[in-house]
């Protein structure tokens, strides 16, 4: 399967392709990224040599209960300026003063939305770290999905609720979250992963918990070896802030493929019977007077 990245590209080759232009190019672009998630590159008061990018993420303010700003503060330190209007986070780089890790700056530019989940994650898990908290971090990450995370003393509890268009999209997610329960019979080191359909896991009784026929339900269980501090956790939550785009990103990409060999099976039978249709013999007609004609 294919891990979706974690930045977003198009930002990145934007920014990367102004950093390596000798001529200092206006820019001006809005770009979109998955839940909503909006950024803007542009000129800081016309100055080609400084480059704004603001992000507007529509679920920011639930996210500042959990430092999210602190947290952004020290992953950009001074590339942090005043906000655009209509946008909750901006940065500024100065093409004057580049580093010599020109891509290593797209990258982690790149990154803001990222952090921006990260910095819920990280408050939880820092919050199991030292003994756990009876609040959960509620998340509006869109319109109709949620993501709910619980610290516990021993463990952390990620509740991704999600909107299943299709009928066939249930049934095509089921299978995928059938291949994670079995995945972990394969290492012991894998998260728990439970999925539930229609109803919410009893983790969201007295929540404002979606029900219906088409809302799913994924559960992760993470132990402290996966959210103990360093590399292993923000591997972690890498993988974890992507997981719902991932699912239906795989669901998509299974019906086509189910589509493409549905219309190769079927050419390939109509092929069969146009074969097998008899060929129509020619016959030989004659009039009254005794000649002969063949109708074409």
């Amino acid at each position: 399967m294919i891990l979706l990245e974690y930045h977003n590209r198009i930002l990145e080759e934007a920014l990367l392709s102004r950093f390596n232009s000798e001529k200092k190019e206006a820019v001006d672009m809005t770009i979109a990224d998955f839940d909503g998630v909006l950024f803007h590159v542009t000129n800081l008061d016309g100055d080609r040599s400084k480059i704004v990018v603001s992000a507007s993420i529509k679920f920011f303010h639930e996210l500042k209960q959990y430092g999210v700003e602190e947290y952004l503060n020290k992953e950009y330190g001074d590339l942090v300026t005043a906000i655009e209007t209509g946008y909750d986070f901006s940065l500024l780089v100065n093409m004057e003063s580049l580093p010599a890790d020109k891509a290593g700056l797209a990258r982690k530019v790149a990154l803001l939305k990222r952090h921006c989940f990260a910095a819920v994650f990280e408050y939880m898990f820092d919050k199991q770290a030292a003994g756990g908290c009876k609040d959960k971090a509620i998340i509006h990450y869109r319109d109709d999905e949620t993501m709910y995370v619980a610290a516990d003393k021993d463990r952390v509890t990620v509740i991704f609720s999600t909107i299943f268009k299709d009928d066939d999209d249930v049934i095509i997610g089921k299978v995928f979250m059938q291949e994670f329960k079995e995945g972990r019979r394969g290492s012991t080191t894998a998260p728990q992963v439970q999925f539930s359909h229609r109803e919410p896991p009893l983790e969201l009784q007295g929540t404002d918990a979606r029900t219906g026929d088409n809302v799913g339900y994924i559960s992760f269980v993470l132990f402290p070896r996966a959210t103990v501090a360093g590399a292993q956790r923000q591997k972690t939550i890498d993988l974890i802030h992507t997981f719902r785009n991932y699912l239906h990103y795989h669901i998509k990409c299974s019906k086509a493929y189910l589509h493409c060999r549905m219309r190769a099976r079927t050419s390939a039978f109509l092929k069969v019977l146009n074969r097998a249709r008899p060929e129509k013999k020619a016959v030989e007609k004659k009039t009254i007077t005794g000649k002969t004609f063949t109708r074409k």
